[in-house]
Protein backbone atom coordinates (compact mmCIF):
# COMPACT_ATOMS: atom_id res chain seq x y z
CA UNK A 1 0.00 0.00 0.00
CA UNK A 2 1.31 3.40 -0.67
CA UNK A 3 2.60 4.50 2.21
CA UNK A 4 0.78 8.18 1.92
CA UNK A 5 -2.14 6.74 1.77
CA UNK A 6 -1.87 4.23 5.05
CA UNK A 7 -1.01 7.29 6.80
CA UNK A 8 -4.41 9.26 5.59
CA UNK A 9 -6.68 5.82 6.77
CA UNK A 10 -4.42 5.51 9.88
CA UNK A 11 -5.26 9.60 10.69
CA UNK A 12 -9.23 9.02 9.64
CA UNK A 13 -9.55 5.86 12.22
CA UNK A 14 -7.82 7.55 14.70
CA UNK A 15 -10.01 10.53 14.60
CA UNK A 16 -13.23 7.62 13.65
CA UNK A 17 -12.25 6.02 17.15
CA UNK A 18 -11.62 8.84 19.25
CA UNK A 19 -14.74 10.56 17.67
CA UNK A 20 -16.71 6.57 18.68
CA UNK A 21 -15.38 7.24 22.46
CA UNK A 22 -16.91 10.46 22.98
CA UNK A 23 -19.86 9.64 22.06
CA UNK A 24 -19.62 6.50 24.05
CA UNK A 25 -18.82 8.51 26.86
CA UNK A 26 -21.75 11.02 26.45
CA UNK A 27 -24.17 8.35 26.06
CA UNK A 28 -23.40 5.15 27.85
CA UNK A 29 -26.19 2.85 26.48
CA UNK A 30 -25.24 3.00 23.77
CA UNK A 31 -22.20 1.22 22.17
CA UNK A 32 -21.98 3.38 18.82
CA UNK A 33 -20.25 0.44 17.13
CA UNK A 34 -18.73 1.86 13.80
CA UNK A 35 -20.23 -0.84 11.93
CA UNK A 36 -23.77 -0.22 10.53
CA UNK A 37 -25.15 0.24 13.77
CA UNK A 38 -23.57 3.72 13.93
CA UNK A 39 -25.51 5.97 12.18
CA UNK A 40 -28.70 4.20 13.75
CA UNK A 41 -27.35 4.62 17.14
CA UNK A 42 -26.56 8.02 17.02
CA UNK A 43 -29.85 8.62 15.50
CA UNK A 44 -31.60 6.79 18.43
CA UNK A 45 -30.35 8.91 20.99
CA UNK A 46 -30.32 12.34 18.92
CA UNK A 47 -34.27 11.49 18.77
CA UNK A 48 -34.65 10.51 22.37
CA UNK A 49 -32.91 14.05 23.54
CA UNK A 50 -35.63 15.54 20.55
CA UNK A 51 -39.22 13.54 21.22
CA UNK A 52 -40.52 12.71 24.07
CA UNK A 53 -39.41 8.42 24.21
CA UNK A 54 -37.12 6.42 26.11
CA UNK A 55 -34.69 4.26 24.34
CA UNK A 56 -35.00 0.47 24.89
CA UNK A 57 -32.53 -1.05 26.64
CA UNK A 58 -30.26 -3.13 24.44
CA UNK A 59 -31.14 -4.22 21.13
CA UNK A 60 -34.86 -4.88 20.88
CA UNK A 61 -36.88 -6.40 17.77
CA UNK A 62 -38.66 -4.09 15.41
CA UNK A 63 -39.33 -1.34 17.96
CA UNK A 64 -36.08 1.08 19.34
CA UNK A 65 -38.27 2.97 21.68
CA UNK A 66 -41.52 3.94 24.07
CA UNK A 67 -42.88 7.08 23.79
CA UNK A 68 -43.80 8.46 27.25
CA UNK A 69 -47.54 7.77 27.21
CA UNK A 70 -46.45 3.51 26.08
CA UNK A 71 -46.38 3.68 21.96
CA UNK A 72 -43.65 1.98 20.51
CA UNK A 73 -41.17 3.53 18.41
CA UNK A 74 -38.82 2.30 15.37
CA UNK A 75 -36.64 4.87 14.39
CA UNK A 76 -34.60 5.08 11.38
CA UNK A 77 -31.42 7.77 10.71
CA UNK A 78 -29.58 8.53 7.64
CA UNK A 79 -27.20 10.92 6.63
CA UNK A 80 -27.79 10.91 3.25
CA UNK A 81 -30.45 10.70 1.65
CA UNK A 82 -32.60 6.49 1.89
CA UNK A 83 -34.52 5.81 4.66
CA UNK A 84 -35.75 2.26 5.37
CA UNK A 85 -38.68 0.30 5.65
CA UNK A 86 -39.18 -3.16 7.38
CA UNK A 87 -40.51 -5.70 4.62
CA UNK A 88 -41.58 -8.51 7.23
CA UNK A 89 -43.76 -6.23 10.00
CA UNK A 90 -45.04 -3.06 10.48
CA UNK A 91 -44.15 -1.11 13.00
CA UNK A 92 -46.81 0.92 15.40
CA UNK A 93 -44.57 4.23 15.01
CA UNK A 94 -41.92 5.05 12.81
CA UNK A 95 -39.82 8.16 13.19
CA UNK A 96 -37.59 8.57 10.34
CA UNK A 97 -35.12 11.48 10.25
CA UNK A 98 -32.01 12.95 8.31
CA UNK A 99 -29.06 14.21 10.68
CA UNK A 100 -26.62 17.23 9.22
CA UNK A 101 -23.07 17.15 10.24
CA UNK A 102 -23.37 19.50 13.05
CA UNK A 103 -26.07 17.02 14.73
CA UNK A 104 -28.96 18.82 13.48
CA UNK A 105 -31.75 16.80 11.59
CA UNK A 106 -34.82 17.13 9.68
CA UNK A 107 -37.82 14.64 10.26
CA UNK A 108 -38.73 12.90 7.34
CA UNK A 109 -41.39 11.09 8.83
CA UNK A 110 -43.04 11.14 12.40
CA UNK A 111 -46.32 8.95 12.58
CA UNK A 112 -48.49 5.18 12.65
CA UNK A 113 -46.28 2.90 10.71
CA UNK A 114 -49.47 1.52 8.70
CA UNK A 115 -49.55 4.70 6.73
CA UNK A 116 -46.58 3.55 5.43
CA UNK A 117 -47.19 0.05 5.03
CA UNK A 118 -50.73 1.45 3.11
CA UNK A 119 -48.49 3.14 0.75
CA UNK A 120 -46.23 -0.21 -0.37
CA UNK A 121 -49.05 -2.53 -0.17
CA UNK A 122 -48.18 -3.31 -3.80
CA UNK A 123 -44.55 -3.48 -3.37
CA UNK A 124 -42.89 -7.14 -3.83
CA UNK A 125 -40.78 -8.31 -0.50
CA UNK A 126 -37.06 -7.52 -1.17
CA UNK A 127 -33.92 -9.88 -0.53
CA UNK A 128 -32.77 -7.59 2.10
CA UNK A 129 -36.40 -7.57 4.04
CA UNK A 130 -36.25 -3.86 3.75
CA UNK A 131 -37.82 -1.28 1.67
CA UNK A 132 -35.41 1.45 0.37
CA UNK A 133 -35.80 4.88 -1.48
CA UNK A 134 -38.72 6.11 0.54
CA UNK A 135 -37.41 9.56 1.10
CA UNK A 136 -39.94 11.16 -1.07
CA UNK A 137 -43.29 9.12 0.11
CA UNK A 138 -42.45 9.33 3.52
CA UNK A 139 -41.91 12.83 3.04
CA UNK A 140 -45.14 12.99 1.27
CA UNK A 141 -47.15 11.49 3.78
CA UNK A 142 -45.72 12.75 6.60
CA UNK A 143 -47.63 15.89 5.81
CA UNK A 144 -50.82 14.50 6.15
CA UNK A 145 -50.12 12.82 9.66
CA UNK A 146 -52.69 14.61 12.14
CA UNK A 147 -50.87 15.94 15.23
CA UNK A 148 -52.07 13.66 17.75
CA UNK A 149 -50.67 10.68 15.98
CA UNK A 150 -47.10 12.78 15.63
CA UNK A 151 -44.38 11.52 18.80
CA UNK A 152 -44.38 15.22 20.15
CA UNK A 153 -40.90 16.91 20.95
CA UNK A 154 -39.74 17.81 23.95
Amino acid sequence: MDPAIQVKIEEALKGLFSAVSLLQEAYPGKPFTPDGRLVGDIGEVVASLAYALTLNEGLTKHHDAITDDGRNVQIKTTFGTSLTFPVHHVPDYYLGIRMNRDGTFEEIYNGPGHLIQAQLSGRKPTKTGLHCGLMGMLKRINQLVPDSERIPKR
